[in-house]
């Protein structure tokens, strides 16, 4: 995978003057299955989450309140995505080194995965991640 397979998803935006509402839908406005759904909160100033890669799953991250970045890397190229609008996702497919940083203050991020929880599933070690990437090519 590269970068440039991350997408930016614009999820629906239904606007009422009593609040707005976004939704979305499992293989349709997330192009998966959604196997697993968790959150990051309370994220204290200065510190990133992340910093590893997947073998297998895909990932849709949206930014609920706050704002936060998200760097992908893959191993060639870097690009950086800010999600600060709840209506915004970005797609992070698998293969791809991603760090999540610069939480605003009460950020929630909510990331929908398309597998169950498999720790074998994670590459943890950069370098392992640039070896893993070439061996895939």
């Amino acid at each position: 995978m590269k970068v440039a397979d991350i997408e930016i998803l614009q999820l629906p935006k239904i606007e009422d003057e009593r609040g707005n509402l976004t939704f979305l839908e499992s293989e349709n406005h997330v192009p998966f299955k959604i196997k697993r759904t968790y959150m990051i909160y309370d994220v204290p100033g200065g510190e990133i989450r992340g910093s590893h890669a997947y073998k297998k799953l895909d990932e849709v991250i949206v930014a609920l309140s706050g704002s936060f970045d998200v760097v992908v890397d893959d191993g060639a190229a870097t690009r950086t995505i800010t999600l600060n609008r709840s209506y915004n996702a970005a797609y992070i497919p698998h293969g791809l080194w991603r760090t999540l940083q610069n939480f605003s203050t009460n950020s929630l991020c909510l990331v929908l995965a398309s597998t169950e929880y498999d720790e074998e599933d994670y590459i943890r070690d950069y370098n392992d991640f640039l070896r893993y990437n070439s061996n895939e090519k």
